[in-house]
């Protein structure tokens, strides 16, 4: 079954926000702490996978084109509205904002290396294996989120399941247009892309900065164009 994996990761989402939601009586200072610990370790992993890149230059274009197309679109806009939305219609008086946990999660499960490469797997090879790890890794984060944002970080399991579903459905058919070397190439700086935005979530949950990162989002298409173009140049030559 392709969708087999990011029904899996969608499911571990939500039973880590349901065991998250029996934490957020712990002490506001060790919210605190634990948000900070967050905040600096995903930090450390978007710098990581920002070294990936094998052209940094692409990593860069991507960016700002990403950012300009996404600041015309206003994509963080449209995510804070559906959170907002969520607040309206459920919220209650938690602590915690649902707005600011949906926004936060969602962005933090969706940009990442092993949700592309483990839709890629689920859709090419039936192989389920890497995001049965991400839905794991994914599960433990939203507990901790759930337990210092709020039960926001419950409905962020939708736009994954879409995103990882949607990817693996592609994938059914990309072997038969895209050659591996290009496929190599573009989850490579896809990866650098993400990372740079990855550290960017970190930044904001530190407090130190307050950035769109879902406007910089379509630099990870931005990025898949780049290469394609880069790799098509290259064989022209």
């Amino acid at each position: 079954m392709v969708l087999l994996g990011a029904i899996v990761n969608g499911i571990a989402i939500l039973a880590g926000t349901l065991l998250g939601k029996l934490l957020q009586r712990i002490p506001e200072s060790m919210k605190n702490t634990v948000m900070q610990a967050i905040g600096l370790a995903i930090i450390v992993l978007g710098i990581q996978m920002g070294f990936k890149s094998g052209n940094f230059l692409i990593v860069i274009l991507s960016l700002v084109i990403g950012a300009v197309a996404g600041e015309w679109i206003d994509l963080d806009e449209k995510f804070n509205r559906v959170g907002e939305w969520l607040e309206h219609k459920i919220g209650s008086g938690e602590q915690g904002s649902l707005s600011l946990g949906f926004v936060t999660a969602s962005l933090v499960f969706v940009v990442g290396a092993m949700a592309i490469l483990g839709a890629l797997d689920s859709g090419m090879k039936g192989d389920h294996q890497i995001l049965y790890t991400k839905a794991i890794m994914d599960g433990f984060i939203s507990i901790i989120l759930t337990s210092t944002l709020g039960m926001g970080v419950l409905f962020s399991a939708i736009p994954v399941f879409l995103y990882e579903g949607a990817i693996a459905l592609c994938a059914t058919q990309i072997t038969r247009f895209v050659p591996d070397a290009l496929m190599s190439s573009m989850i490579t700086e896809m990866t650098a892309a993400g990372g740079v935005m990855i550290m960017a979530i970190g930044l904001n949950l530190l407090g130190i900065t307050k950035i769109k990162v879902a406007n910089l989002l379509p630099g990870i298409l931005v990025a898949v164009l780049l290469v394609a173009i880069m790799y098509g140049y290259g064989q022209s030559v």
